[in-house]
């Protein structure tokens, strides 16, 4: 996985934001709800870990494609601004669900630790 991952990651950040469309447009009765899982506030996690994900794999497409700062910069606003336009759609478009601004947080967090793995990913690659 992590060889296909790394060989083609325009492939992988195409079909994880289809995902995460598919999932912010799932229906709420299809979402399951546990109140323990409020507390730990797990929702904001996932929603971190998913642009997380993805602003990573978009970083990794402008490293394999040597495309520079600039680049890095648009995919990160671009990530930001796709789990803001998800939570604009919870609210007015997709069925049985609501927007909330921490989940726009939480994507615009999960999208900057992106640029910690970019650090961690240009370190290792110096090492090796």
């Amino acid at each position: 996985m992590k060889k296909i991952i790394l060989r083609y990651p325009e492939f992988t950040s195409l079909v994880w934001t289809h995902l995460i469309f598919l999932l912010c447009a799932t229906p709420g009765r299809y979402i399951p709800t546990a109140n323990w899982l409020e507390i730990l506030s797990f929702d904001k996690l996932v929603h971190a870990g998913i642009f997380f994900v993805l602003c990573s794999l978009l970083i990794l497409v402008t490293l394999k494609k040597q495309q520079g700062k600039t680049w890095i910069v648009i995919y990160l606003l671009g990530g930001i601004l796709y789990g803001a336009s998800l939570e604009w759609m919870q609210a007015n478009v997709f069925s049985e669900r609501s927007a909330d601004w921490l989940d726009i947080c939480a994507n615009t967090f999960g999208c900057l630790l992106s640029l910690f793995f970019l650090r961690k990913y240009r370190a290792l690659a110096k090492e090796n």
